[in-house]
């Protein structure tokens, strides 16, 4: 609620940087309209990768995981969870066909947020659907064992109200329509992270609510493309933004560019990935998907993605990255890290 004011957006400067990634996030979703019409067997494939992959993603992020080949019978639902962290998976699942198949039923309301954590948390022994009722402030844990207090969200007393005033700013400045949507959308993740109003699932909340937002924004792409994996893949970024734009917020003395440009460059990715792997399905295997894997073969063991860049220096690092993803499902790669950073092993077989 820190970010909204009557009239404005006051944390945001407006750069050129800003204003030029809306641009082509606008001419991005024109094409996917297009190709909505003219490549449907093509998109539900994609979907149908989609889910698994944001599933599994975004609860990897806070230390959520269970074994592939689980996933993806949860995801089917062919099989029920049995630890806690499939229980966990299971209720993202849920929440996320929830607003992949009812988007453009669901008010965004507070009780709606109420109700997604509530789903969110159904298979578990844990209680959802309540807000916060004792402090959960961002710890840092220093090697020595020393902690530190990294945020200071808002107390437990005052949810009602924070969440309450956040939806009524951000709906009053949504029906205006004088501030594009993909801002205030940034704005209103921004703001619901500082509040943190759970005591768990703050985060698989925040990327949950990210996506529906888009989907009323009439952003697609989510539901093709998983924004989680993105995510997870720039994990070091994403907390080294949130950070860079909270300092500040509870006194509304904040800079919300930090985060918003964070943002913005994970719905460019995903869109120029969207655009590679449509080409990619309707042509089966590309001449560029073709390159890669020569790449691939070609390398040593042990190489990085940009040594598969200097050698197909005209295909994206999207397409780079969907095709190390394929190869590490089919169990012919497997990473060492995360990200551009990440040394990958060639598996026999």
């Amino acid at each position: 609620m820190k970010s909204f004011t009557d009239d404005s957006l006051p944390a945001l400067p407006l750069t050129h940087e800003i204003m030029g990634s809306v641009a082509q996030l606008h001419e991005y979703r024109g094409r996917e309209q297009l190709y909505s019409q003219q490549a449907r067997q093509a998109l539900d494939t994609l979907q149908e990768v989609a889910v698994i992959r944001s599933t599994e993603s975004s609860n990897r992020i806070e230390g959520v995981e269970a074994p592939s080949d689980r996933i993806k019978k949860l995801i089917d639902e062919s099989t029920a969870p049995e630890t806690r962290s499939e229980q966990a998976i299971a209720g993202y699942r849920d929440v996320l066909n929830t607003i992949h198949t009812r988007h453009g039923d669901i008010d965004f309301s507070p009780d709606v947020v109420r109700q997604f954590h509530r789903d969110l948390f159904k298979y578990t022994s844990s209680k959802g659907g309540d807000w916060k009722s004792t402090s959960n402030d961002i710890i840092e844990e220093h090697p020595d064992g020393t902690e530190v207090v990294r945020f200071e969200t808002v107390p437990p007393y005052r949810m009602p109200e924070y969440m309450e005033t956040l939806h009524e700013r951000f709906e009053w400045a949504w029906t205006r329509e004088e501030i594009d949507k993909l801002l205030l959308i940034a704005a209103y993740v921004l703001d619901f992270l500082c509040i943190h109003p759970f005591l768990d699932g703050n985060g698989r909340m925040a990327r949950l609510l990210t996506l529906l937002l888009l989907y009323k924004a009439d952003y697609h792409v989510g539901q093709y493309i998983s924004l989680e994996q993105l995510v997870e893949e720039s994990r070091e970024s994403y907390y080294e933004s949130l950070y860079a734009s909270s300092q500040g917020w509870h006194d509304g003395e904040h800079t919300l560019a930090p985060w918003t440009e964070y943002f913005l460059g994970i719905l460019l990715a995903a869109y120029e990935e969207f655009e590679d792997r449509v080409g990619e399905l309707r042509t089966r295997r590309g001449a560029k998907t073709q390159r890669i894997l020569d790449a691939v073969e070609e390398l040593p063991d042990g190489f990085k993605t940009r040594d598969v860049e200097e050698l197909c220096p005209s295909v994206s690092r999207s397409l780079i990255r969907k095709v190390f993803n394929d190869l590490k499902e089919q169990g012919k790669i497997k990473a060492e890290g995360h990200g551009p950073a990440a040394v990958w092993r060639k598996l026999d077989g």
